[in-house]
């Protein structure tokens, strides 16, 4: 008898590990899915209102990197002022 196939799932409220009727039962949701199958590895987005609305408000969602110095630096330390995100890939 062989183990079921699961997966890390990863979604907006954490992560958690799930078999692979679960990411298939998730695939037919309104929420989109991203599966990595060889890596076992899949992320559930927000419902399409929620994306809708944080959309609409114009507002960008927070993250955290550092800086050049080393010192942690978010982008909530900048709201309400304009900013300037310059991304690089070297791919």
């Amino acid at each position: 008898m062989t183990a079921a196939r699961t997966f890390t799932l990863v979604d907006g409220e954490g992560v958690s590990t799930v078999d692979a009727s679960a990411i298939e039962a998730l695939a037919a949701g309104d929420r989109p899915l991203a599966v990595d199958r060889e890596e076992g590895v899949a992320f559930l987005g927000v419902p399409a209102p929620v994306r809708a609305a944080r959309l609409a408000s114009l507002e960008a969602p927070d993250f955290s990197l550092p800086d050049l110095e080393g010192r942690t630096r978010s982008l909530s330390e900048h709201r309400g002022r304009k900013v300037l995100l310059v991304a690089y890939a070297s791919w």
